[in-house]
């Protein structure tokens, strides 16, 4: 009834205060149509009839105009208001044509009364039922859209904007409709709810591909707040449209290096500019001058920065010949001469030749029927070809383009001279390096700490250490906290021989660090406290490019980590160069290069200890490399549980398995920080250490500085060092870890530690079953002397032996019962039923054996040969440890076994007699005479078979005899043999006759003493027992 009264009063009152009264109240239908969620179009049609068509004039002349525009059906018009009003409440049918698709679910008939309620009172002004029933609407049907949009009005009319935005952003994921998400994002925008944004912003891109805008305001965003890697993907998503567009390329940029994703960057450039090229193919249409600064570049054209830009990726990527390409034939497509493409045929630069009235002291040669172009080059890209001229090894070539650069002002071009100067100093020109570093350091303007410091190294590595040390004086003096300087003048103080000044330095390095520890932690300032997570849906993360990591947190990024693996590479390979240097003039004796040399290597040493890559917690895998590559990346918990599973179960297997369920057979890498193995053994094997295991350089870079710790009497240091590089994963080959265990022999003989020496041979003995080498090494190991003789007798050594003894012997006579052992990757003696147990646990040993390393994943289930005649040295050296501890008896048994194997040997017969005539001096013996004869008897053998052999020998054999007559007591016969051994020695005048004629002489004396001959006896001691 009130609206019949109010259309009335519309068609009859024409005044002014009328019209007005109807223009508000149409808004105010208009807003509450609205609100009840009413069809677009009818709230439309009311708007425009209210805001649009009313003419607010009272001009007779506009009467027919106004007709015009209120010439409508009120009847219509009244049917289609009751039909919004319907479908806004829930009750009753719509009449007229049939509706449309409908979006979201069928309301039920409950729902649709409450929903009806709920805008009647909102229409009512009030607000609390309107939520209290929109509320139990979105209660029992979550997907009603028009109940969430009530709610977000209510709010949004009590003045909470942040909650009505919460609520539309809900009612959107009903709706799917772009605009409305594009508002929403807006919105979030502007309350400072970026990743909200970002959300609003990807659904409004999944609902209309064709926006753009949307991505590009998403990319804006996530750069914004440092988010690179949704602003990366939504940069490609504009490419993808637009490919080749330079303006998102120049946006695309510096996200792409700044996550480090150089190839991409390169690949889309290169793209680019082969696009450009195509289009173009003689060149722009206006060909660019880069010379000419005030000549703008089109913004949808490749063009000369572009070019440098690319050029720098590849030069990065250490791509020289790339970057060459890319300088050579961008800049003749950008001069406009595509089409000499004869150009491409020269190897060098000679098309951007300096004429020769330029060239100064550069002089090139030019050979061949292409005569050089001289067309001009810009600077900066002179300098890129230099760059990669100077890497790729081309220095000739690289120094022609650097000189066009370093002739320029300095202060205008100071990061091209830089760059110049560090390729030269990668390179390890520090003679063309060190002019442009002082050049730099010598105005304020340029110079910085870094250059300074280059400075100094190139004097160093010129031989100029007085001189580099003023400048890390300099450098000191300027920042009195820079320890990385006062460490660097210290090692030059210890090169030159001033340990107290090098002392003082590191003192004041050690104090500043532990000031550095002791500082109380910095308080965030108020501007990084994390903010309030407010209204938004999403985690508000505060992500800036300054950030500073809290305390335990300081973890690296894996850029960073790279980078920092580049710096300790290139430090690697300058130390390894430096030892190389000093190697020739330490082996000459330089007391001062033998210091630097002990320095460097030391540095080396200690740096492939502290490397955690390459001491990993199981030896079961070989060195990956610093960043191996994972072929799976996240595993769930029963992943987890079944690996673990399988590894317990394979503990004790050689883990081949695991390659063979990867698919991939793992490939162990052949070089560390840059250095090859083969390189670093032309770098350290040079003159003194030729080992026969071993081709590993490190590992004889490691032996040599432990021969020098151990020559220096740092024996202790050098054994320490030599025994942790043994369980790195980077030497788990069977070579490497007999080339480690005889540098550790050899350091253990030095420095008289012979009970290590054993250690260690019984170590490659049990790695080199059934091989007779290991046994004689133990035998050079502990050639003679009262110490190496109580580590030949030891318990254990004995034990060791004659277990390795009973399982030659087994292997002959009974190789059914020997079993392989695929732990200890050997032969065991399996234990049969007439052995008792006590036997058995007799044969094991007290210190457990350390299985040797696994040679390849194909040698899982191959054994080694085992032997099928009888082996003579090993029964020949357990007769010899028991004959060493006197237990004749045993000694004889043994070495008789010994002689039915080898009866030609001269050494068994030796040993032989010598037990004999031992065991014959014994008050248990019950057969004296028949064990003299016995001795010699094999005393004549020995000698028989010596003189067969070669008849230099003849001093030997005389003197084992004298020596037999003399343990008998027979001094006339002695006395013969001896005095025939210094004849021969005096004849002969060899070095090889020395020792054993001053054997001789002393045996000799103590006869001529006992039997009152005192004068010959002083006669002997002048004349071979004197220094």
């Amino acid at each position: 009834m009130k609206r019949t009264t109010f259309t009335a009063r519309v068609w009859w009152s024409q005044s002014q205060t009328t019209r007005m009264t109807l223009n508000l109240t149409m808004k105010k239908r208009s807003r509450k149509l609205k609100t009840l969620n009413c069809p677009k179009v009818s709230r439309q049609k009311l708007i425009l009839i209210s805001m649009s068509n009313i003419r607010m004039t009272d001009d007779v002349s506009n009467a027919a105009m106004l007709h015009r525009e209120w010439d409508f059906n009120i009847a219509q018009q009244d049917a289609e208001f009751r039909d919004d009003l319907r479908e806004a409440s829930g009750i009753g049918k719509k009449k007229g044509k049939k509706r449309g698709r409908q979006h979201g679910p069928v309301l039920s008939h409950q729902v649709r009364a409450l929903i009806g309620e709920g805008n009647q009172a909102y229409v009512d002004g009030n607000i609390p039922d309107a939520i209290r029933i929109m509320q139990e609407v979105i209660r029992i049907e979550p997907r009603a859209s028009s109940a969430w949009s009530v709610i977000a009005q209510c709010y949004e009319d009590s003045n909470e904007p942040k909650k009505a935005l919460q609520l539309r952003i809900m009612a959107a994921h009903l709706r799917h409709d772009a605009d409305e998400w594009e508002r929403l994002a807006a919105q979030s925008r502007d309350l400072g709810y970026n990743q909200q944004a970002i959300y609003c912003y990807s659904k409004v891109y999944s609902l209309d591909p064709t926006n753009v805008d949307a991505l590009w305001d998403r990319a804006s965003l996530a750069k914004e707040i440092n988010d690179l890697r949704t602003a990366r993907h939504s940069l490609l998503a504009i490419l993808k449209r637009f490919p080749h567009d330079m303006t998102v390329l120049a946006e695309l940029r510096p996200i792409l290096i700044e996550v480090s994703d150089l190839p991409l960057c390169a690949s889309l450039y290169q793209a680019a500019l082969e696009h450009y090229q195509t289009v173009q193919p003689l060149g722009p249409a206006q060909p660019i001058d880069p010379s000419l600064t005030d000549q703008p570049s089109p913004n949808q054209i490749f063009g000369f920065i572009d070019l440098l830009v690319l050029a720098d990726l590849y030069n990065t990527m250490a791509e020289y010949d790339h970057a060459i390409q890319i300088i050579r034939k961008g800049s003749r497509w950008l001069q406009g001469r595509a089409s000499q493409r004869f150009w491409d045929g020269c190897v060098d630069d000679r098309e951007y030749d300096l004429p020769r009235e330029e060239r100064g002291n550069v002089n090139i040669e030019r050979s061949g029927d292409v005569q050089p172009g001289h067309y001009p080059l810009d600077v900066n890209a002179r300098h890129r070809l230099a760059i990669a001229r100077i890497k790729l090894g081309e220095v000739e070539e690289g120094k022609m383009h650097a000189s066009v650069v370093l002739a320029q002002d300095v202060l205008d071009y100071a990061a091209l001279f830089g760059e110049i100067a560090d390729s030269y100093f990668e390179r390890e020109m520090y003679a063309d390096a060190r002019p442009i570093y002082e050049v730099l350091g010598a105005d304020p303007a340029t110079s910085s700490f870094y250059v300074l410091v280059q400075v100094a190294v190139c004097r160093r590595m010129l031989g100029d250490l007085q001189e580099a040390a003023e400048v890390y004086k300099q450098v000191i003096d300027a920042d009195q906290t820079n320890n990385d300087a006062k460490m660097k003048l210290a090692e030059l103080y210890e090169i030159m021989d001033e340990p107290r000044k090098a002392l003082e330095l590191v003192y004041q390095v050690i104090d500043s660090r532990k000031r550095r520890n002791h500082q109380p932690e910095a308080t965030p300032a108020p501007g990084t406290v994390p903010q309030p997570q407010g209204a938004s849906l999403f985690e508000e993360k505060s992500r800036t490019k300054a950030k500073t990591p809290a305390p335990g947190k300081s973890r690296l990024t894996l850029a960073e980590l790279k980078a920092l693996e580049e710096q300790r590479e290139r430090e690697v390979i300058l130390g390894y160069n430096r030892v190389e240097d000093l190697w020739p003039r330490m082996l000459h004796g330089d007391v001062e290069a033998e210091r630097e040399w002990m320095i460097e290597a030391e540095k080396l040493v200690e740096m492939f200890r502290e490397t955690r890559n390459l001491f990993l917690t199981t030896r079961d895998y070989d060195f990956k490399g610093m960043f191996p590559k994972r072929r799976i990346q996240r595993r769930d918990d029963a992943d987890e549980d079944r690996m673990l599973s399988r590894l317990e179960l394979n503990e004790r297997d050689k883990h081949t398995r695991r390659a063979k369920d990867d698919g991939q057979a793992s490939e162990k890498v052949d070089s560390f920080r840059g250095v090859t193995f083969s390189s670093w053994l032309r770098i350290f094997m040079q003159v003194s250490l030729r080992s026969q295991y071993s081709s590993d350089p490190f590992i004889v870079l490691t032996s040599q500085y432990a021969f020098v710790l151990t020559k220096r009497g740092d024996y202790d240091q050098a054994e320490e060092v030599l025994r942790h590089v043994l369980l790195s994963n980077a030497y788990r080959d069977s070579n490497s870890q007999n080339t480690i265990r005889i540098a550790i022999i050899t350091c253990t003989v030095y420095a008289g530690k012979f009970s290590v020496a054993v250690e260690q041979c019984r170590k490659i003995i049990n790695t080199h079953q059934f091989n007779n080498e290991a046994f004689r090494l133990l035998l050079v190991s502990l050639a003679s002397g009262h110490r190496p003789t109580d580590s030949f007798v030891s318990s254990t050594l004995q034990k060791h032996v004659l277990r390795e003894l009973r399982l030659h012997d087994a292997s002959v006579k009974t190789p059914e019962l020997m079993k392989w052992n695929v732990v200890g990757r050997k032969y065991n003696l399996s234990s049969s039923g007439k052995e008792e147990p006590s036997k058995v646990e007799e044969e094991v040993d007290e210190e457990a054996e350390i299985p040797g390393p696994m040679e390849s994943n194909t040698t899982e289930n191959t054994a080694v040969r085992m032997p099928t005649k009888n082996n003579p040295i090993i029964v020949t050296l357990y007769g010899q440890m028991s004959l060493a501890a006197k237990s004749y008896q045993s000694a004889i048994f043994y070495l008789l076994h010994a002689y039915d194997y080898c009866p030609e040997d001269p050494v068994v017969c030796l040993s032989l007699a010598i037990a004999s005539l031992g065991r014959a001096m014994q008050r248990q013996s019950d057969n004296r005479h028949h064990m003299i004869a016995q001795g010699m008897a094999f005393l004549s053998q020995y000698r028989t078979l010596r003189k067969s052999s070669d008849d230099e020998m003849l001093a030997e054999v005389d003197y084992n005899f004298g020596r037999a007559f003399h343990q008998l007591g027979l001094h006339t016969h002695a006395v013969s043999h001896y005095e025939r051994v210094l004849e021969i020695a005096e004849k002969r005048g060899s070095e090889q006759y020395a020792s054993v004629a001053k054997e001789a002489a002393y045996n000799l004396s103590l006869i001529y003493v006992t039997t009152g001959a005192v004068p010959l006896a002083d006669g002997l001691y002048r004349r071979w027992l004197s220094i």
